[in-house]
């Protein structure tokens, strides 16, 4: 049974903030980000830099455990283990599958506070295989967005996930029985497992480092068709591999268009999340997301708007520009929302959260008169606290049966 009263307290409000900031697209995927528009269904995007030096981050053993401590928060990665000559890091031996499951259970109960509420909105045979694949889009957000910025943090970006690459790919091999070595880093040992049970496919996990290693060489996009081409390696790859842990490999009938309505729905929430932090992408990470040709806002434009807060012909200027990219957004919400009720009963109530989240933060940019470059958008605590609650009400009576 669902506790409602405590799903829809302080923590349950929480829960939701996963819709009213950013973390980044392709990361949050198997929870609902803490700072994410996206949530599960988004979660691959962008990140803030951190350490000029990765090198900084790392820190050796003096024992085989082959613990690696978890990201911490947008701080670095810690990689808690031995580094050979490249700087990569390689766990002195391969950590048990307890060992494993309970690194990823304490990456996303860690790095996600709100892991354990989102947790029991999740069917409980599918509550690891959610954590294995948080682990991994954290990780993968991690190693794109903490390296540093400039040309030195790019590059080390690159190089970190052209290694994670490697290492899911072998971990796939290793699931499918393959000749492949047997995976060492805690996160693979568990996500081999989760793709074992579940028949996943590594493609929608490479198309989501697609998507950060894009982010290392393009910050700027002329056009919407660009940025939907970033969204389909960035969102909607998470939202494929949820529908694969409820059983939807596209062999089933009606996987299709359950395919389109999930690709519709994750591209949404990355384009929210894009329109909602467009001043923190172009002043923290020096990207824009924008389309130039349909906006007429290039990213010096924006920089001079930035302290025009009280001018209207700025603001004029940039509404006109961003509400017809929220208007096609909301069309694709409204393509995905029949999604959850093709799914089983069980799976319903958390990705009707993920889509109702980031539609309401949608409606939000809209109340504020889509001036996002100077007024970001917030869910009230009234507004968290009844979404959660009537996905908490779902729940319950997905378990009743009913």
């Amino acid at each position: 049974m669902v506790d409602v009263d405590g799903l829809v307290g302080a923590q349950g409000e929480d829960l939701v903030d996963d819709f009213d900031g950013h973390a980044d697209a392709g990361a949050e995927a198997a929870g609902v980000g803490q700072e994410d528009a996206h949530g599960v269904l988004r979660v691959a995007g962008a990140g803030c830099a951190g350490h000029d030096d990765s090198r900084e981050r790392r820190v050796s053993r003096t024992d085989d455990t082959p613990v690696i401590a978890p990201p911490t928060g947008r701080a670095g990665v810690l990689l808690d283990v031995p580094a050979d000559a490249s700087g990569l890091p390689i766990p002195t031996r391969a950590p048990t599958l307890e060992e494993a499951w309970a690194y990823v259970r304490r990456l996303a109960g860690g790095h996600y506070e709100n892991f354990s509420v989102l947790s029991r909105l999740v069917p409980p045979d599918l509550r690891d295989d959610f954590a294995a694949v948080y682990a991994y889009c954290r990780w993968s957000d991690d190693l794109a967005d903490e390296t540093g910025a400039g040309d030195a943090g790019r590059a080390d970006a690159r190089r970190l996930l052209a290694w994670w690459r490697g290492q899911m790919l072998a971990c796939f091999a290793h699931a499918r029985a393959e000749p492949a070595d047997e995976p060492r880093h805690p996160v693979f040992v568990a996500l081999a497992q989760t793709a074992r049970r579940h028949g996943l496919s590594p493609e929608p996990f490479g198309r989501l480092l697609d998507a950060f290693e894009q982010d290392q060489r393009v910050s700027r996009y002329r056009t919407w068709d660009e940025v939907m081409g970033y969204c389909k390696n960035s969102a909607d790859p998470v939202g494929r591999i949820v529908l694969a842990l409820a059983g939807h490999d596209g062999s089933r009938p009606g996987d299709a268009e359950r395919f389109a309505m999930s690709d519709a729905t994750c591209s949404a929430l990355q384009l929210t999340n894009h329109w909602q932090d467009v001043r923190r992408d172009l002043v923290e990470r020096d990207r824009v997301y924008l389309p130039s040709e349909e906006t007429g806002l290039t990213a010096e434009d924006l920089r001079r708007m930035l302290d025009r807060a009280d001018d209207p012909a700025a603001r004029v200027r940039y509404i006109r520009a961003v509400r017809p990219l929220v208007e096609r957004t909301r069309e694709m919400f409204r393509a995905g929302r029949p999604l959850p009720r093709t799914l089983d009963r069980p799976m319903r109530p958390v990705v009707w959260l993920f889509g109702a989240g980031g539609e309401a933060v949608l409606s939000r940019i809209e109340r504020v008169g889509c001036a996002t470059l100077w007024d970001r958008p917030r869910l009230s605590r009234s507004r968290k606290a009844w979404l959660v609650g009537l996905a908490a009400a779902r729940a319950a009576l997905a378990r009743r049966g009913r």
